[in-house]
């Protein structure tokens, strides 16, 4: 009798949080076995790729990475999706991610150790948001083209060394365009300048002339998935 062929690559799941179930994506490299403990990345997409398809949100950012430069990400990826007109903010979109988060690390033998974050544009936003109110549960995070205070509002006080204390010793590599026009430049450069005053981790990579979409050059940065997998909670 024939063993089942082992599943890899981009997968389809299904989640009920609260009675409402969600489409997610999880990626598993060709290697991939339950064998050992593996690495897990949680990648919130952009405001594109919202709906309930289950799909759109392996077509930006990471999942472009991956198609491109499997060898780079020795990792499960998990890609849950947001419903349209919420953010990754929205108290039932992060409850729906990390509850597949939590299953995922179940299903594929995840390392609680080697958890990491990171999302683009809208995600980027949650990437900061997520890494400040769960401190110590990701080893790092990737915020793309992110920021805490959204476009064409006013916030009161200083919201950037509020959630940078709350990130803490998190290490943290930042990434943004200079010429974005979505999601204003200033936003990564004020978390960047709040981290190392709050005396956290921090690394900041900004691309000269670069537009909102960022993500494809920091995804296909060489060093980038070596420099997060190599991160670990103590």
């Amino acid at each position: 009798m024939l063993a089942a062929p082992k599943e890899t690559g981009f997968l389809n799941r299904v989640i009920k949080v609260n009675n409402t179930e969600y489409r997610y994506q999880v990626y598993l490299p060709a290697d991939y076995t339950k064998a050992k403990q593996w690495p897990v990345i949680l990648f919130l997409h952009g405001a594109g790729e919202r709906g309930e398809d289950g799909l759109a949100q392996t077509q930006v950012g990471i999942g472009g990475a991956i198609r491109f430069h499997a060898d780079r990400f020795p990792a499960v990826v998990v890609m849950p999706q947001c419903r349209k007109e919420v953010w990754w903010t929205d108290p039932a979109m992060e409850k729906q991610a990390l509850a597949i988060l939590e299953k995922s690390m179940k299903e594929f033998h995840g390392d609680a150790k080697r958890v990491y974050l990171t999302g683009i544009s809208m995600g980027g936003y949650g990437t900061f948001a997520f890494a400040s109110k769960h401190p110590g549960k990701f080893a790092a995070a990737v915020p793309v083209c992110g920021g805490v205070v959204m476009p064409r509002t006013q916030a009161e006080g200083d919201p950037y060394t509020e959630v940078a204390v709350k990130i803490g010793k998190t290490p943290m590599w930042i990434f943004h365009g200079s010429a974005d026009t979505s999601v204003p430049v200033t936003e990564s450069q004020k978390m960047n300048a709040a981290i190392k005053a709050a005396g956290g981790n921090v690394r900041y990579t900004e691309y000269p002339g670069v537009p909102h979409n960022s993500w494809d050059k920091a995804y296909g940065e060489v060093d980038l998935a070596k420099w997060l997998l190599e991160q670990r909670l103590p």
